[in-house]
């Protein structure tokens, strides 16, 4: 067995969801989940079919997000992942109901940070070990930090 890193490729002013299903009813049932979350949200999906034809399901309302979702999920190339990318919303305004989606086992992460997922790759096939996204911590948050991060949530308008 080989352990590979693959690298995201996100573009630019994105956030990626990468996760683990178990059926192609996937695609259409992520598409209502993102369409139904806010009608500004842009967004592509991919799915890798584990059987059958095993091709990649492809759907999403903006072309580059999809074309790049797609690409990915081959990159990737592991049987029953999807990707997800998505711009004009954030993961926190989908991830609920991609966890009640019935046919979705995991989520592997959903952030905008640099992703590499970690393949397994054995006679059978690929599959994701997990991934890294982002870099490691450089010290402990100060007071001053926790002023400035709950501000920000604040700003934002995630915390009153």
């Amino acid at each position: 067995m080989t352990l590979t890193p693959v690298k995201m490729e996100i573009p630019s002013e994105a956030n990626i969801i990468i996760g683990h299903t178990h059926f192609i009813k996937t695609v259409e049932d992520l598409y209502e989940v993102f369409a139904c979350s806010h009608p500004a949200i842009r967004f592509g999906i991919a799915f890798c079919e584990a059987s059958q034809e095993r091709l990649v399901r492809w759907d999403g309302n903006d072309r580059e997000l999809t074309d790049a979702a797609v690409a990915n999920a081959l990159a990737i190339g592991a049987g029953h992942t999807f990707v997800v990318l998505m711009r004009e919303g954030f993961p926190i305004n989908v991830l609920g109901g991609i966890k009640d989606c019935p046919e979705v086992c995991r989520i592997y992460c959903a952030t905008a940070n640099p992703v590499e997922v970690i393949v397994a790759e054995s006679s059978q096939g690929r599959g994701v070990v997990g991934v890294v996204d982002g870099e490691g911590p450089l010290g402990v948050e100060t007071e001053q930090d926790q002023k400035v991060r709950r501000e920000f949530l604040r700003k934002i308008g995630y915390k009153r």
